[in-house]
């Protein structure tokens, strides 16, 4: 059965995985691999996607100026790729955020778009499109405060002293490793998202592509892309935190067929890189495609 050989390529890894892969061409209730894929997951950085959709919805909308310039200063600076890790204060266009959101994580760019075009809208947008599941409680910036908040750290340089100090079971009961309490959605309800993109049905079609071509543009080719071969073009967005490693994307054959794959996978330990587990998330996307495929679907 399709969806044991997937627990085991998860547990061979050491992991627990979920995961739901569906025809992008295909209606609700057909033929589907689903491994838990209705059980709640935190979804971290997978939420830009949902955030550059609206983005890109206010653009076409004629509400956003897509070359409206915006500068990252010190004080919008997380630590980490892009703009999230300049020594220096930055001047880039909202599209460019955008840009850096998607194709290489980019925090502090996500934190500046999400600003700009409002929390409250990116949680309406989830809910106009059925996705009942997802909750946007905040951006990388919320995230990072309710960490320093829960560890009782001051700022970042307190919080990289106390954190590694912590009990294993400790950090586990943060609340950004926590679905009930942080960005959180389902297997399900993320290729549901990934679907109507593709199909031109989260918005107007300009919006849906400008979404598609910067999924194209992920920078991080360790997961999805390591299960399949060279000639399947794949379009994602990673997501990492402690002890979770997670993609979702749209895989596609030069024969036309597409496959949207949401997969989240979690460990007992915490590291944030596990080579392993990124292979696994190749693998089992990989067996859920195939076995597609292998349909006709």
């Amino acid at each position: 059965m399709v969806e044991e050989r997937i627990r085991e390529v998860f547990a061979g890894a050491g992991a627990e995985g979920l995961l739901h892969a569906v025809p992008v061409g295909t209606e609700p209730g057909a033929e589907e691999v689903a491994v838990g894929a209705d059980e709640p997951v935190v979804i971290a950085s997978v939420f830009k996607v949902l955030l550059v959709l609206e983005f890109a919805r206010q653009v076409a909308a004629g509400q956003l100026d897509p070359r409206e310039r915006v500068r990252v200063t010190a004080a919008d600076r997380l630590g980490g790729w892009g703009t999230a890790g300049c020594a220096d204060d930055v001047e880039l266009s909202l599209r460019d955020l955008a840009f850096f959101a998607i194709s290489v994580s980019d925090n502090s760019a996500a934190d500046l778009l999400l600003a700009r075009v409002g929390l409250d809208t990116v949680r309406l947008l989830a809910g106009e499109l059925g996705l009942g599941g997802t909750r946007i409680v905040g951006g990388p910036r919320d995230v990072l405060e309710s960490m320093l908040a829960e560890v009782g750290a001051r700022d970042e340089a307190e919080f990289a002293l106390r954190y590694p100090a912590l009990p294993d079971d400790r950090k586990r009961r943060l609340s950004v490793l926590d679905p009930l309490r942080t960005n959180a959605s389902t297997p399900r309800e993320i290729t549901r998202l990934l679907r109507l993109v593709w199909r031109d049905e989260a918005g107007p079609p300009e919006a849906c592509a400008h979404v598609r071509d910067l999924m194209m543009c992920q920078a991080f080719r360790h997961r999805l892309v390591s299960g399949f071969p060279d000639e399947a073009t794949v379009a994602a967005k990673t997501g990492t935190l402690p002890g979770l490693h997670m993609e979702a994307g749209v895989v596609r054959y030069p024969d036309g067929g597409s496959y949207a794959v949401s997969v989240f996978a979690r460990t007992r330990d915490l590291a944030a890189s596990r080579p392993v587990v990124d292979a696994a998330i190749g693998a089992s996307a990989r067996i859920a495609v195939d076995f597609l495929r292998a349909k006709g679907l």
